[in-house]
């Protein structure tokens, strides 16, 4: 097995090549369905019904699963689309190389959204994944649209999978609200020494003697213990990372089609991956998986189908 290399050809050929336990990580975002670009008649994307497509994807992530270590993480960015004949209204996901979006005949409600990854995330767990988080990728520049009769999409998904319950992760930090940061050292400065319930529409503050030492370590405003140690950590390291991720999109220097932008999969990286582990990209497309894990301190295993991508990576 190579390590920080791409390997060409189809996912799930390759795929059966590898070791059984021998990646810590995955993370990708497969084709689109319903879109062409004449690469190969066995491209993933191209299957008439939504079922087929979620079916041959899932296949993919079974051999995934098999080359995933026990405690190894499956991050997967996957877009949606619109139902009808010939629906051109794709979005999310990889555009591929040098092609438009021409549809192909999709099955089930004319202008519904067929809910894509909602089925995909569905199956993988029948499959016995754990499904940790549904992340929220929001695109504060995403593209505007033509449409009259919806709102404009301006996000798309990011699940969180593990193999088994027990699996590698280390936690992810966010700065702390405006509101939450002033709340927190009002606390520390004037309250030291004294157990303060924070005012909400229908209930009434108060504060209570309480012996310093005997504070419970709680961060969570409903409860009504504090504890100084723990909201200095607060304050310095920020809040565990929630699950909405503003991130823009961004142009890629000599490519016509849509990558993820590194921002996307640093977070994931970083919390799933272990210093010197592998990461796995089943869909490696133009290589911004291979360049956020050398930047990290770790290696990177790549498979494409398309020479094009390749080359650009």
């Amino acid at each position: 097995m190579k390590i920080n290399h791409i390997y060409s050809g189809s996912s799930l050929d390759i795929l059966k090549t590898l070791p059984t336990e021998s990646v810590d990580m995955c993370i990708t975002s497969p084709p689109y369905w319903g879109l062409r670009d004449y690469v190969s008649d066995g491209q993933l994307g191209l299957e008439p019904t939504l079922q087929e497509y979620i079916n041959k994807l899932c296949y993919i992530f079974d051999e995934v699963k098999r080359v995933l270590k026990p405690e190894g993480t499956c991050w997967v960015n996957l877009g949606d689309t619109y139902g009808g004949a010939n629906s051109r209204a794709s979005f999310g996901g990889r555009a591929r190389f040098g092609t438009k979006r021409e549809g192909t005949y999709q099955k089930g409600q004319d202008k519904s959204l067929c809910q894509v990854p909602s089925h995909f995330a569905i199956e993988m767990t029948n499959r016995g994944w754990i499904l940790r988080n549904e992340i929220i990728w929001h695109k504060p520049n995403c593209m505007p649209t033509s449409v009259k009769d919806r709102f404009t999409v301006d996000f798309e998904k990011l699940f969180f999978f593990t193999k088994s319950k027990k699996y590698w992760f280390e936690k992810q930090f966010e700065p702390l609200t405006e509101s939450s940061d002033v709340y927190y050292r009002k606390m520390l400065r004037k309250n030291k020494q004294y157990n303060t319930k924070k005012p909400y529409l229908k209930n009434t503050p108060y504060c209570s003697k309480h012996n310093q030492a005997n504070l419970v370590s709680q961060t969570d405003p409903h409860r009504q213990e504090f504890d100084i140690k723990s909201m200095n950590h607060t304050l310095q390291k920020g809040r565990n990372k929630r699950c909405v991720w503003r991130i823009p999109t961004k142009p890629y220097k000599g490519a016509h089609f849509a990558a993820y932008p590194p921002d996307l999969i640093e977070t994931p990286i970083k919390a799933g991956c272990p210093d010197g582990g592998i990461v796995l990209d089943p869909f490696m497309g133009s290589g911004t998986t291979g360049v956020v894990s050398k930047q990290q301190n770790k290696n990177y295993i790549g498979i494409e189908l398309n020479e094009e991508y390749i080359n650009i990576a």
